[in-house]
């Protein structure tokens, strides 16, 4: 079940009856997709209903897929832009460096996304969120993060420092594989997104 007023990426893209709403879509993993949740309860169903009662005439499309990569989410992107898109939320990478990927083949993946999307909509505003690695993990940690800010600065994109902040390491507030967020995780991760988000929107609507 969806949450009421989103839809998902595996719907057809929206035509004219969708009325005046601009789409906003999330391109993430199983942080986007809720994994061990209803969708109700992740992060975009959340940014839906914060948009509703800002009363954003926006529509969420969850474009999150569990265990997917930014390689993933490249791939996927020319399907996904088949519909219109006015705001992008990119949320990638958590998987690449759980899997030890290449920070530098992250970086490229991030910038082909943006520069994708704004070849086929250069008015698109998007959003990147940032990830982290523990820092046990040394320089590989200090690097895959430098990859976030670094596309960001370089891409004039608006940043979530980092999406799992106030969550990640809390284990009241992830599933038992501490890696996924609880409800109550994912109502934290939404707050996150929407503090940068919401201005993006609302310079969209001017």
């Amino acid at each position: 079940m969806f949450a009421a007023g989103t839809s998902t990426a595996s719907e057809p893209p929206s035509t004219a009856s969708d009325g005046a709403k601009k789409t906003l879509v999330v391109l993430g993993d199983s942080l986007a997709a809720g994994y061990g949740l209803d969708q109700s309860e992740a992060f975009p169903a959340h940014l839906q209903r914060k948009i509703d009662e800002a009363r954003l005439k926006f529509q969420v499309v969850n474009a999150g897929v569990s265990g997917d990569t930014s390689a993933g989410g490249l791939r996927r992107l020319d399907w996904l832009l088949k519909r219109p898109v006015d705001v992008l939320v990119i949320e990638l990478g958590g998987n690449d460096g759980l899997r030890g990927l290449s920070p530098s083949a992250l970086k490229k993946n991030l910038e082909a996304i943006v520069e994708r999307t704004r070849a086929k909509y250069p008015g698109v505003q998007i959003v990147l969120a940032g990830m982290k690695m523990p820092a046990n993990l040394g320089e590989y940690a200090t690097q895959f993060e430098r990859v976030y800010s670094e596309v960001a600065k370089e891409q004039s994109l608006a940043l979530v420092p980092f999406l799992l902040d106030g969550v990640g390491g809390r284990p009241d507030l992830n599933l038992p594989d501490r890696i996924h967020p609880t409800a109550e995780g994912q109502k934290i991760l939404a707050e996150n997104v929407w503090k940068v988000l919401k201005p993006t929107l609302e310079g969209q609507t001017r």
